[in-house]
């Protein structure tokens, strides 16, 4: 769309962020065609008199003059100036930096000619970069119409680019990919549920559990799933795991109702947020603190006695800010308990935020964000399944000797985070944080002695035990409900140094970054006696405190890393190292000392790593993007390793390639994971020990690839309709190289060849929608192969794999009165009732 009219010595650019309206953009051509009289100069007409013909050295000197660019940033929203946002130009060997005024204007003067790139940005809002051409002797027009969508200020990115959340064609080299604040809306996720979001995303393996995604399984790239203990977890760039060193098994998630983006990191561009970094990063945003006063609230009603709310407000001065937000879900669960029962939870979380910052304008701008969370869980939960005759007949039924199962959870997160500019070149995020997560989790351990994993996977061998479960009557301290109590912590400090520089035609986005990290799970776990009488569990034996487990698990970390963003042309290059140094200590006390007067056993070891990565893209057009990255993959074995455990370690390489034009963007990757080392963590969801050993898995190959695609053929019509399609895909192939025999249930017996367990080799998302400015509608349909659930090769033995399956859904919201922001929507989620296994642990 050409909005500038170009006479002889005035050149126009209209540049606008991401996806204005069509009154933006005309109020763009608008500005551009009714600059004032000194910024255009007239072309001479058939009646003017005849320039006098330059001389050779004039025309040189008139093709060397330098130009200037004078331009003006927006608000998107409501078309305002925008006072004191940060304007750099670069290129041609040189860096212009300026501010906006009380009118939004900007201007640099003296600019040679030639290419160069135009960075807009506004502190914690979305940032703008583009190209323009200045030509020789003439004023260049700039329209910037920034998008003051909130995001927030931290470690993760601290530079003009520091938000990532980019619209698409703006996509940074490596694999990384976003959800934003309106797509995770529009999926009325009833339940919150993670897994449902993170599949519109390619390369992420998931393995669901419960149903409601309380406790996720996320896997990135075939690193294994379960607890999200193989890839790096954070919530605002903050390490959020109960205890990601000592023992990273995520029993405790951020709720993802709350979030506003999600982002995931995978290849090179990963390392520097460690401390795995085999797989990739996963990172959840919480809502920021709005611009000017917002207040949201949504209630959600549903079948088996589900509800819901969420609400949000909050407001933003010339020197502070501030947010609150809740989300509070209950629901009686989809399960039927023999003898009736609740199989469903109740959660609540909170979250507070408030800001203290210095003038925008302020030679050096600083802010003080204080954040504030507190979740509380209680979850009817069990580890008992059922046999595969009883699944086939009743899926949804629970055996009446897990009625005394239930997870206690609750979570705190405190957080002090400092944001100093002092200069638009120079910035410094620090942060302080602090974890607290307790839960005990009241589960069926036995039953006569034998543990229910035993039972459920040959009930035939053990009629006596599966009758009790099915609520036969049984003696005393028939059945074993052990308190799996546990108290976890993690502390730290994290700063990012962000500088830009220039050497000749390259620009430089340079950062350092540095974390001091502590964390420790604390075992004191018991077991309780009971007796099935008339389909009711009775107590019958209080087992004494720290009978089961009696233990305390630390871990120490200081890491440190350096990377630099070099664009250069049409060139991206991201080398980047880090260095991870890890001590760890186990102490183990007995088994009849809840006082814990004297240790039993005590073990330490320490692991350190360098690891390297880097990253290129080359724009080979103007519409197609081709990357590459190759970095060294790094897991630590955790507190519970002994001396002969190995760190996780491999090398990982990705070649991919993007396109984007009007209504159509498409990646596709390939990626090989050549691991020297594989890990297993004994739990309770995988071993009837739940040890939390560590085991040794030798050398696997992880091969893979992944496709993103969206299109709406409606895109280049000028209807007030669209129709958005997204395709995700992801293959994922992985194979042992060394033939070995384990202790770990799940592994058993490894020939060379054989396949991991719990990573399913195929996943699809086709979603469709029709939306229109005040309603929309959407299906999607998810699909997964069957997972074998024991290593090996071949066709998958009955009893040892999951079912494959494909779940439709719908949603639908209809605006119902714009002014004041009311909606209505509704969601159904598995559509056709299917019912499938997805583990068996």
């Amino acid at each position: 769309m050409d909005c500038g009219v170009r006479k002889a010595r005035s050149y126009s650019v209209k540049l606008v962020h991401r996806y204005s309206s069509r009154t933006t953009l005309l109020l763009a051509c608008v500005t551009l065609l009714n600059l004032p009289p000194a910024l255009q100069a007239q072309q001479a007409g058939p009646g003017d008199p005849e320039e006098s013909k330059p001389t050779r050295e004039e025309a040189r000197e008139e093709a060397t003059a330098p130009g200037t660019i004078a331009g003006t940033v927006l608000a998107a929203d409501s078309q305002r100036p925008l006072e004191a946002a940060a304007v750099q130009l670069a290129g041609s060997g040189e860096r212009w930096l300026a501010r906006t005024g009380a009118e939004g204007h900007f201007r640099f003067e003296g600019v040679p000619p030639g290419l160069y790139r135009v960075s807009v940005s506004l502190i914690g809002r979305l940032d703008h970069t583009e190209r323009i051409q200045v030509e020789a002797d003439r004023e260049t027009a700039v329209l910037v119409v920034l998008d003051l969508q909130p995001v927030p200020v931290d470690a993760l990115n601290v530079l003009l680019d520091r938000t990532r959340l980019v619209p698409p064609g703006r996509e940074l080299p490596g694999s990384a990919q976003v959800l934003g604040a309106e797509e995770l809306q529009k999926q009325h996720i009833a339940y919150g549920d993670v897994h449902k979001a993170l599949f519109r995303l390619p390369g992420v393996n998931i393995q669901e559990e419960e149903g409601y995604g309380l406790r996720p399984n996320i896997g990135l790239r075939g690193t294994g799933s379960e607890r999200s203990s193989k890839i790096t977890l954070m919530e605002d760039g903050v390490l959020i795991a109960p205890a990601p060193y000592s023992s990273p098994a995520a029993y405790y998630f951020p709720v993802m109702g709350r979030m506003e983006a999600v982002e995931v990191r995978k290849g090179s561009s990963q390392i520097k947020y460690g401390p795995r970094t085999i797989g990739g990063a996963l990172n959840l945003v919480s809502k920021s603190i709005p611009s000017r006063l917002d207040a949201s609230a949504a209630f959600t009603g549903g079948e088996n006695g589900t509800a819901k709310f969420v609400g949000a407000i909050g407001d933003s001065y010339r020197n502070f800010g501030w947010l609150g937000q809740g989300f509070v879900i209950r629901t009686d669960g989809f399960k039927e308990l023999d003898g009736g029962g609740s199989t469903g939870y109740d959660l609540q979380d909170f979250l507070f935020k408030l800001r203290v910052n210095t003038d925008p304008n302020a030679p050096v701008y600083q802010a003080w964000t204080v954040k504030l969370g507190f979740y509380d869980q209680t979850s009817d939960e069990t580890y008992l399944g059922l046999t595969d005759e009883d699944f086939a007949a009743t899926p949804n039924r629970r055996y009446a000797a897990s009625q005394q199962d239930v997870f206690n959870g609750d979570h705190q997160q405190y957080q002090l985070q400092h944001f100093v500019q002092p200069s638009d070149a120079l910035n410094v995020v620090t942060t302080v944080y602090r974890n607290d997560f307790a839960r005990n989790w009241f589960k069926l351990q036995s039953v006569l002695g034998t543990g229910i994993g035993k039972v459920m996977s040959d009930p035939a061998a053990f009629p006596e035990e599966l009758a009790i479960l099915k609520g036969a009557a049984s003696e005393d301290n028939a059945l074993e409900v052990r308190a799996n109590n546990r108290d976890y912590y993690s502390q730290g400090v994290q700063s990012v140094l962000g500088i830009q520089a220039e050497t000749g035609a390259a620009l430089h986005a340079i950062e350092f970054g540095a974390r001091y990290h502590a964390d420790a799970e604390d075992r004191f776990q018991k077991e309780d006696g009971f007796r099935m009488e008339g389909g009711r569990m009775l107590l019958t034996s209080v087992g004494a405190p720290g009978s089961q487990s009696n233990r305390v698990s630390d871990a120490t970390a200081w890491a440190f890393y350096a990377q630099d963003e070099i664009a250069l042309g049409d060139w991206t290059l991201i080398p980047g190292l880090r260095y991870e140094t890890v001590s760890f200590r186990r102490v183990d006390y007995a088994k009849d000392d809840p006082e814990r007067t004297e240790p039993v056993q005590t073990s330490e070891h320490r692991v350190e790593a360098l690891i390297p990565g880097i990253s290129v893209e080359y724009r080979a057009s103007g519409a197609v993007g081709l990357f590459a990255g190759v970095h060294k993959g790094f897991g630590p074995p955790g507190a519970s390793a002994s001396e002969e455990t190995e760190p996780e370690e491999s090398i990982n390489y990705e070649l991919g390639a993007r396109f984007w034009r009007e209504g159509l963007r498409a990646e596709l990757v390939g990626f090989f994971s050549d691991y020297g080392n594989t890990l297993g963590r004994a739990t309770l969801a995988n071993s009837e020990s739940g040890s939390g050993d560590i085991f040794n898995g030798g050398e696997v190959d992880v091969l893979g690839l992944e496709l993103l695609a969206e299109f709406d053929p409606l895109a280049a019509g000028r209807g007030s309709l669209s129709l958005p399609i997204r395709l995700t895909y992801t293959f994922t192939d992985t194979e042992f190289r060394t033939s070995f025999d384990s202790g770990f249930e799940p592994w058993g017996s490894v020939e060379i060849g054989d396949k991991l367990p719990y990573i399913a080799p195929h996943q699809l998302l086709l979603a469709a929608g029709l939306v229109h400015s005040r309603w929309y509608a959407n299906v999607d349909v998810r699909v997964q192969s069957a997972m074998r659930t024991v290593a090996g090769q071949g066709r998958i033995p009955a009893g040892e794999g999951t079912d494959s399956y494909a779940v439709l859904g719908l949603q639908a919201e209809y605006e119902l009165a714009r002014r004041w922001g009311w909606s209505v929507f509704v969601a159904v989620e598995n559509l056709t009732d299917e019912a499938y296994i997805v583990a068996r642990r």
